[in-house]
């Protein structure tokens, strides 16, 4: 299937592409957080054939972690992209291959002035999400990432090393003033954007999905047109746009289905691995 907002091209079956981003939730994983056996599959030969394969998402590296353990990246090889990109890390060698954090003396405004929007803030240590209220949406984080909460009671006092992204929650109204008080306060010094209507991304400046691709590419030797994305949501936005074949699954948000080369069966029904099986593997 073709969309029509971003310019007509039909899929090159027989172009030979060398990576491949997967976004987790709602792409790779299903509704119930879990990878088939069928995307494992797929996976797996994909890296056989000197694909590589980089498991692209907003969760913090904990929650990234659990899902390259599950599909075999730790054994066979690839690439974790975490915090929307702030942290990418080879699954062989440990290595961080990118690791941008938000400056520090930006920690207590924001710390700060989150409270007077409505919304609640979290951000992350080495094994969990903290924050200083539980509610649906530091639970909803936590159970996603499959990451323990805990709860503290000065969320600024609690960081204990320096910061790859804060995550605002609440309405989507409430977001949108507090991403244009930072806006107004930060500038260009911090990027704050959407990944889901209840959520609001804080990160280093220049961080995103396809930013960091693009820095991984370079790495690995290759262009974006070798480059596959999938994705399902407003935070894939960037990297569907910009890779050779962009990606977004029957389940995606309608504005990413409309800067996508490809719509995919949806995330409950393999949707990742006929993309791999049709244009990777060959198998159609």
């Amino acid at each position: 299937m073709i969309t029509a907002s971003r310019p007509m091209k039909l899929p090159d079956y027989n172009k030979e592409y060398r990576v491949i981003a997967l976004d987790l939730d709602g792409t790779l994983t299903n509704s119930r957080k879990e990878v088939s056996p069928r995307n494992k599959e797929a996976i797996r030969k994909a890296v056989e054939k000197g694909v590589h394969v980089v498991l692209a998402s907003g969760r913090p590296l904990p929650g990234v972690a659990h899902v390259a353990k599950d599909v075999g990246l730790f054994d066979f090889g690839g690439y974790m992209l975490a915090y929307n990109g702030s942290q990418v890390v080879d699954c062989l060698t440990g290595k961080s291959l990118i690791h941008e954090t938000l400056p520090e003396q930006y920690y207590p405004e924001i710390c700060r002035s989150y409270r007077e929007f409505g919304i609640n803030l979290m951000t992350y240590t080495g094994t969990g999400v903290i924050s200083e209220h539980r509610e649906q949406y530091t639970e909803l984080e936590s159970r996603i990432s499959k990451i323990p909460l805990t709860v503290v009671p000065d969320l600024l006092a609690a960081i204990e090393q320096p910061v790859c992204k804060f995550l605002a929650a609440g309405s989507y109204d409430n977001l949108r003033t507090y991403q244009d008080y930072l806006k107004e306060v930060f500038g260009d010094k911090v990027n704050a954007f959407f990944s889901e209507t209840y959520f609001l991304e804080i990160v280093p400046p220049g961080i995103e999905k396809a930013a960091s691709l693009e820095k991984l590419l370079k790495i690995f030797g290759c262009t974006r047109e070798e480059l596959i994305a999938c994705g399902d949501s407003m935070n894939d936005t960037t990297m569907v746009s910009f890779a050779g074949l962009g990606v977004a699954m029957e389940n995606a948000q309608p504005h990413l289905k409309s800067r996508a080369d490809y719509i995919a069966d949806t995330n409950d029904n393999d949707g990742v691995a006929e993309v791999i099986e049709k244009f990777i593997l060959h198998e159609w």
